[in-house]
């Protein structure tokens, strides 16, 4: 009974004993081993790779510099090529087809305007000197110069425009000839160019902003301070005479050219109490008889207003032109003031009989 006690705990025990503890010891220290190894034998091989890429790379670097090269050059030169086969095919169509008119420039209107024998109906039509209003607002006195009505509004006869355009024209180029002295107001916005471009085509003045009121009927006052100048035959300023000048009364217009009628109506009234003749646009909205001599023609398009102011200008340019050839030959167009005795000697002194006294220009 012992010895099978003994047994029995003897083999309890052997059957207890770790075993498996030391066989998963040992597992894990054969991986740990195996798997180092090979991350070695990884490494080695991945830096012996770079190595090889590092070496290929710098084999191809200079290789692929010159073929990006060669292909940058033969690209420029395929770009050179195709700009002179196009220089050369523009050089062979452009006398091809029909020829295109020029298109409509409005600086070439102000810096060189037409002259009155180029007065045409084309060029008025091309301004739109013949649109008008709405038949609601306009004037029963325009009616002789209104041609018809298309679509609601008052189409302008271009025939009565051109005739009443030269008209005004020989009215400008005598006053200048006769040593008159022409003021050009515009005031309306993009008006200031043309008017002070007729101005000086013309040698006349220029208003181009609100028109103070009073400045003919009340200049004394108004325009007191303004400097005069006496001229001679030739437009030469002669000096010395300002004592004389100090108690003559103030200059006015001898011809009043206004580009927008129906905003200026105060200085239109005061021309006519002071017997000034006038020209002026007129609108089928305005009353032609504001001025003297009318034009009717559309004073809203600032095409046509560039158009009859710079024809204008250039019939006052050819005034003054035919005045000084007069004076060249010794004929005076105009009467002279005498101021005093002393303007008659400096006259004889310097050679001109006639003198004439005008404002800033």
């Amino acid at each position: 009974m012992i010895i099978r006690k003994a047994v029995i705990r003897q083999g309890c025990h052997t059957r207890t004993a770790p075993t498996r503890p030391w066989i998963r010891s040992l597992a894990t220290e054969v991986d740990v081993q195996s798997i180092e190894s090979s991350l070695d034998n990884s490494l080695k091989q991945t830096k012996s790779i770079e190595s090889q890429v590092q070496n290929e790379t710098t084999k191809l670097v200079p290789i692929i510099d010159s073929r990006t090269h060669s292909t940058l050059k033969l690209l420029e030169d395929k770009t050179a090529e195709k700009y002179k086969q196009l220089q050369r095919h523009k050089k062979l169509t452009n006398p091809l087809g029909s020829s295109i008119a020029p298109h409509y420039k409005p600086h070439l209107l102000v810096n060189h305007p037409p002259q009155p024998s180029e007065i045409t109906l084309e060029l008025l039509l091309a301004s739109q000197a013949h649109l008008g209003h709405r038949t609601s607002h306009w004037n029963p006195l325009n009616s002789r110069y209104i041609f018809g009505i298309r679509q609601g509004i008052h189409i302008i006869s271009l025939d009565v425009t051109a005739a009443h355009l030269r008209r005004a024209c020989r009215v400008v180029s005598g006053v200048i000839e006769r040593g008159g002295l022409v003021l050009f107001v515009g005031t309306r916005p993009g008006q200031d160019r043309c008017v002070v471009k007729a101005a000086q085509l013309a040698g006349g003045c220029h208003l181009f902003e609100r028109w103070t009121p009073g400045s003919i009927t009340n200049g004394h006052q108004i325009l007191g301070n303004c400097k005069t100048k006496i001229v001679d035959e030739f437009d030469r300023d002669i000096p010395g005479y300002d004592e004389e000048l100090r108690d003559r009364p103030v200059l006015k217009p001898d011809l009043v050219v206004c580009m927008n009628p129906l905003e200026n109506w105060v200085l239109l009234h005061e021309c006519s109490l002071n017997a000034i003749p006038t020209i002026g646009i007129i609108d089928t909205d305005v009353d032609p008889t504001l001025v003297t001599y009318p034009i009717p023609a559309n004073d809203d398009s600032l095409r046509c207003v560039q158009v009859i102011a710079g024809v204008l200008g250039r019939a006052g340019e050819e005034g003054q032109k035919s005045r000084r050839e007069k004076a060249m030959q010794g004929n005076v167009t105009y009467t002279p003031i005498v101021l005093s005795e002393r303007v008659s000697t400096k006259g004889a002194q310097t050679g001109g009989s006639a003198k004439d006294i005008r404002g800033p220009q």
